[in-house]
């Protein structure tokens, strides 16, 4: 019986908090459509992340891959940061 290996998972986000040590909080914006009104609607998922290096700064672009539980709450690891940016006030 052969395995299934299914591709990683990458997301997309802002980093918006990083106050802890080698963690970053990160927020994903995405659109889905209300399946009564059909109207777009924005969500967004703070999702926590482990940044080995602390190289992550307020602002940022970074790019997730799903890994195995680091900890309770955290199973996202900082691939690349995609861009620096400014932080919003």
């Amino acid at each position: 019986m052969s395995e299934k290996v299914d591709k990683p998972r990458y997301w997309f986000g802002n980093v918006v908090s990083d106050k802890m040590d080698k963690t970053v909080i990160v927020t994903v914006d995405r659109f889905v459509r209300h399946r009564v009104y059909h109207k777009v609607i924005r969500r967004v998922t703070r999702l926590k992340a482990h940044d080995e290096q602390n190289v992550c700064k307020v602002g940022d672009r970074v790019k997730l891959i799903h890994t195995r539980p680091i900890s309770k709450e955290k199973h996202w690891r900082v691939v690349q940061v995609m861009e620096r940016g400014q932080p919003e006030t």
